[in-house]
């Protein structure tokens, strides 16, 4: 009997070659418009784009399968040349946020080890400033003004040769976490990873990608951005590649391109919904937003609810996805979705999902609140020479251990309240910072909040929010305690609030909880 065929290992020449079998389908369709430029590329011209980078970065600068090339720059053109051309040539591509400082991106490098570092010249005294190890042999600087890329780059004849065959198994990217409570992760993800996540999201949609008019809103050091870009070039759809967030643009991106959807964090729909034009933009193209990152408040939802715009959440993570559960409306009224606002719906045709114990790890009964944990296709390959942090995520039986608490309704709706390591303990009691929290900002007075555990002499801990006000409002303690005592259990109720004109943050929408600890919590 022959020994069965292990196709994810097998090396086929589809594999990461998106570019060049779109092309071939739906060559004259228009990919993706760089708003920077105003400039349009045809699937044909994004595919001789990455033919022209695959031999470059092959004949030119020496590199070959396995090599790995770090880029630090925003969403540009380029950056999808690079990930394009990565897929067809086997190089594995590592982006990096230039939002992370030195430290970080110095440890993130000096890990990753790669053979050649791109970046913007926006960004070029960061990289001065970088320790790059020996393993450094090429690097390269964009520029709008005198760019090697249109110069040099794109200037190289194309080899017909240039697409190699690649497994399923291999690695495509090194994507790192965001270093909030630690020095960044490198997660592993490969081409199957990918894949499936792309399938994913087009059965989710049911065939609408190929219309769809996508807005990405999301950084490509993220692997939100790529998730974004490799499902809509499956399915032919078209991208509007947004170099950094600016809500005024998005507002006119969306009317004069016919945006027909988004992803977006809650501080993107604030910012959104509070621009001077908000109220002016015709938004009737879009036909929903779907949120990511942490669990949105319908605060920040309803003013496009208010214009018959659904919001849904979504939710993944780079370990296991990203994308995992939706709540997909499309057969479900205006009125249906918004009564589940604060869910993440149901999971993906192709992930398993349980919520188990923190302590036990076993399956806890429907409507317990524990820790959510994942099986799928699109899991990713573990932490970047990291077995052990490896084995605490990556569980027997294929499960991704998400970190976050949820529980499931009677309808089988999941519900994320808050993360494990997050929560705390007041006279015996589970606290989650993440669901007093959103009570407090569904207050008319509240423009952010953040809940932390404090040391008691009576209770260990108890609950303190952190008020920042909205604009010309004064806030009432009292009446912040009886909106508590309406959604809260008593437990569960800030022993005391302080008010605040801000709140650190770590990234866009996400407070800087290790910070605050610090400063309080001691």
């Amino acid at each position: 009997m022959s020994t069965p065929i292990q196709y994810d290992d097998l090396p086929m020449y589809w594999i990461g070659d998106w570019a060049g079998r779109r092309a071939a389908v739906t060559p004259r369709r228009v990919a993706l418009l760089d708003a920077a430029t105003d400039c349009r590329y045809t699937y044909a011209e994004m595919n001789d784009r990455a033919c022209r980078v695959g031999t470059y970065l092959t004949d030119r600068l020496g590199l070959k399968k396995g090599d790995i090339v770090c880029f630090i720059a925003r969403n540009r053109i380029e950056a999808v040349d690079l990930y394009l051309a990565c897929g067809k040539t086997g190089i594995i591509l590592a982006p990096l946020s230039h939002r992370l400082t030195k430290r970080e991106l110095d440890d993130l490098i000096g890990r990753i080890r790669p053979q050649a570092l791109i970046h913007e010249d926006v960004f070029a005294a960061l990289a001065d400033s970088l320790e790059l190890p020996e393993t450094v042999r090429h690097r390269l600087v964009w520029s709008d003004e005198d760019s090697i890329w249109e110069r040099e780059v794109l200037a190289t004849p194309p080899r017909d040769d240039v697409n190699v065959p690649l497994a399923q198994s291999d690695p495509y990217l090194y994507i790192h976490t965001g270093g909030t409570t630690a020095l960044p992760k490198i997660c592993v993800v490969s081409y199957r990873q990918m894949l499936w996540n792309s399938l994913e999201i087009i059965v989710t949609s049911s065939g609408a990608l190929a219309q769809q008019r996508e807005l990405l809103t999301f950084p490509l050091f993220h692997i939100g951005g790529w998730n974004t870009i490799t499902p809509i070039y499956h399915a032919g759809g078209y991208t509007v590649l947004l170099r950094e967030f600016d809500p005024g643009q998005v507002l006119e991106l969306i009317e004069r391109e016919q945006i027909t959807h988004f992803g977006a964090v809650e501080a993107m729909l604030l910012f959104l919904a509070r621009h001077s034009r908000f109220r002016e933009t015709r938004l009737d193209s879009l036909h929903g937003i779907t949120t990511a990152g942490a669990p949105c408040s319908p605060a920040a939802m309803r003013p496009f609810w208010e214009r018959g715009i659904p919001v849904t959440q979504s939710y993944g993570l780079t370990e296991a996805g990203p994308s995992n559960f939706t709540y997909v409306g499309i057969d479900h009224s205006l009125d249906e979705i918004w009564t589940h606002n604060a869910s993440i719906g149901t999971p993906f045709f192709h992930c398993d999902y349980q919520i188990v114990d923190q302590q036990t790890l076993q399956p806890v009964p429907r409507g317990e609140v524990g820790v959510l944990c994942m099986r799928s296709l699109h899991n990713f390959d573990g932490y970047l020479d990291q077995p052990e942090r490896t084995q605490e995520v990556l569980l027997d039986g294929g499960w991704v251990y998400s970190g976050d608490l949820a529980r499931e309704d009677e309808k089988g709706y999941v519900y994320i309240v808050g993360r494990a390591d997050n929560m705390f303990i007041t006279g015996g009691e589970n606290v989650s910072p993440e669901e007093v929290e959103n009570v407090l900002r569904e207050h008319p007075s509240v423009a952010e909040v953040a809940v932390l555990g404090v040391p008691d002499e009576n209770w260990g801990q108890v609950p303190l929010a952190l008020i920042v006000p909205k604009p010309g409002c004064e806030v009432s303690i009292q009446a912040l305690r009886e909106h508590c005592r309406r959604y809260l259990a008593g437990y569960k109720i800030p022993r005391r609030f302080q008010v605040v004109e801000e709140l650190p943050m770590a990234g866009p929408g996400k407070v800087d909880r290790k910070l605050l600890k610090a400063q309080y919590e001691s």
